[in-house]
């Protein structure tokens, strides 16, 4: 008998089915050590990263405990943004595709609140949300928390470090006292501890390291003597290693802005990510680095938590992370399910000390390199490029309406259109470079469910 097998667990049939359909056939560690003691009903505590599979572990216990007759909010999910927040709502469906009649709300900012009011006044039995957003709608009075049965706080920890203490506090005021408090935290600082103390009780505490191999990981640290050599150096292994899709991680904005200016003067193709952006500004982003327009995405670590980007090439710490825990975490992103990643780190003099309390928070020796030589001409380019549609899913629009419009009528080839993202009020399609022209003129002069769309290119 396995012992991870979903079966194990007191699920209902209908869970077990969709399990089975979605192609989940055993729990990974972070499950199988929290999903009984949750649907025994205990407080958790669990210390589990990115890629671990936690949205399943709660997502699975929050729809067997759910009264679906009930057309009230039986569970809240608090998530730090609004990208991972879409990421839970959207994995909580796919969980519930079996059980009839759920309906999960998500409530963000960034988006006009009356629509969400609107939901609300119809019903939902999860909501999915930030806390800012969260605490508007506890204000107005349009969220009632008092029939909750289930609270869980998703990275918790990227929560505090983005100021949204007394939002939580806020939230915890509002919810039904009797009710189960899971915590998910990819680390477990101090702050976390007292949040735990005022919201839970008697917790169980869970500690998964990350499934991601290091064995899977090649890493190398190279040696630099100064600040100035940090750009040149980062161009140096884009050349060297190529890789096509790289996270770059600073740990300032200032140092995000002055690379990505670096680095598009030498002509690579990058973009930043951290918390000036807009809302929309950051969904391009995001869009555009995971359709696999843009090769190379800046960030800082509180702006890269919670984003989930698959087949990563290669991660390249421009500055090494302050904490050791958060250099293991950055690295995790790439080599994924069993896939080699690369993991590039820089090290100025200065910092050297940093690798002494890597070495034994990784219990491995660290040898310092010195910076391949490298061909500066040849650096990595994308194939695609990204169109934006101004109008989406609140237009009715759906990706099969592009591919039609695409492939039937403007005869282009199906093998050249990539990636799709449909959002509320905006759509955006990757094609590659040599269709273009004639993509974005089909999509601007055509039409789409029988109106025309302004469209263009980012």
């Amino acid at each position: 008998m396995n012992p991870t097998a979903f079966s194990n667990l007191p699920l209902s049939a209908d869970m077990l089915a969709n399990l089975e359909s979605l192609g989940y056939s055993e729990m990974t560690p972070i499950q199988a050590q929290s999903l009984p003691l949750v649907l025994a009903g205990r407080d958790v505590i669990a210390k589990a990263k990115t890629g671990s599979g936690k949205t399943a572990a709660f997502g699975i216990a929050l729809l067997e405990k759910l009264n679906v007759r009930f057309f009230g909010v039986q569970a809240l999910v608090l998530c730090p943004t609004r990208e991972l927040a879409d990421q839970v709502a959207k994995e909580i469906r796919r969980l519930a595709r079996l059980t009839h009649n759920v309906k999960v709300l998500t409530l963000c900012g960034g988006v006009s609140i009356g629509p969400q009011i609107g939901s609300l006044e119809r019903g939902a039995h999860i909501v999915v949300g930030t806390p800012g957003r969260i605490v508007d709608h506890i204000a107005k009075g349009t969220l009632k928390l008092d029939s909750i049965n289930q609270l869980v706080l998703d990275e918790a920890d990227r929560m505090l470090e983005m100021g949204f203490a007394e939002d939580i506090d806020t939230v915890l005021a509002a919810c039904n006292a009797e009710r189960q408090t899971l915590l998910f935290s990819a680390t477990y600082p101090d702050d976390i501890k007292k949040i735990s103390a005022r919201c839970q009780r008697d917790p169980q505490m869970i500690a998964v390291e990350s499934i991601h191999s290091e064995t899977h990981i090649e890493q190398h640290f190279y040696e630099l003597r100064g600040d100035d050599e940090v750009f040149p150096a980062v161009l140096t292994l884009l050349a060297t290693f190529q890789p096509a899709s790289s996270i770059a991680f600073c740990n300032t904005k200032q140092a995000c802005d002055e690379l990505l200016d670096y680095l598009r003067k030498q002509g690579v193709n990058a973009l930043a990510l951290h918390g000036d952006l807009e809302q929309k500004e950051r969904d391009q982003v995001l869009v555009r680095f995971s359709n696999k327009s843009c090769s190379v995405l800046i960030a800082t670590d509180v702006a890269a938590r919670g984003i989930d980007i698959k087949g990563l090439d290669a991660v390249i710490n421009v500055d090494l992370a302050r904490d050791s825990e958060v250099h293991v975490h950055r690295i995790g992103r790439t080599g994924r399910a069993g896939e080699s990643g690369l993991a590039l780190n820089l090290v100025v003099q200065k910092e050297v000390h940093k690798i002494n309390r890597l070495e034994d928070y990784m219990k491995q020796s660290i040898t310092l390199e010195p910076l391949p030589a490298a061909d500066k001409k040849s650096l990595p380019d994308v194939t695609m490029v990204t169109l934006n549609i101004d109008g989406g899913k609140k237009d009715k629009l759906r990706p099969g309406d592009i591919i039609g419009a695409l492939t039937k009528d403007a005869g282009l080839p199906f093998e050249k259109i990539g990636k799709i993202d449909v959002f509320d009020y905006a759509t955006y399609v990757a094609v590659d470079k040599s269709i273009a022209r004639v993509a974005l003129e089909q999509l601007s002069q055509g039409k789409l469910k029988g109106r025309k769309f302004r469209a263009r290119r980012l």
